[in-house]
């Protein structure tokens, strides 16, 4: 697994880390929140793969409704970018020994945005991913020193 780099500035937010923030998950919240508003304030840049805001979308709105949904939507995208999901990137997910496709997906869409590292729960499962990889509670510290 590749090292964290001292200052991340570009960040990939796993699909868990943004459902965390949305759906008030304890005992995750804290952490995954504040890694969100230090991406709002500008601390460094949050990034989602595209398919992130579709996943978002299905699970938001199967259990809430689909007008929270779209709020929940319109909100991270004033605060996130999008990284691509195309042909590429779902080669090289493929090409991957990652245990969950999706997961794998996420990482190359990272890589090929220019991500520094994913911000995740699940930091296992991308360890042997293109990107370094570390928990929400882990980056806090790197990204607010100095």
């Amino acid at each position: 697994m590749a090292e964290v780099p001292v200052e991340p500035r570009r960040v990939l937010l796993d699909v868990d880390v943004v459902l965390d923030v949305l759906t008030a998950r304890q005992p995750f919240f804290s952490d995954s929140a504040a890694l969100v508003a230090l991406c709002e304030s500008g601390r460094c840049v949050g990034v989602v793969a595209a398919h992130t805001l579709t996943t978002l979308w299905y699970l938001l709105a199967k259990h809430r409704d689909r007008a929270f949904a779209r709020q929940a939507m319109a909100g991270l995208l004033r605060i996130v970018r999008v990284a691509t999901v195309d042909d590429a990137v779902l080669a090289a997910a493929l090409a991957l020994d990652l245990p969950d496709f999706e997961d794998a997906v996420q990482a190359c869409a990272g890589a090929a945005a220019g991500v520094d590292v994913v911000a995740t729960r699940n930091v296992a499962d991308f360890s042997r991913g293109p990107l370094p990889v570390a928990a929400p509670a882990d980056l806090l510290p790197l990204l607010t020193q100095g």
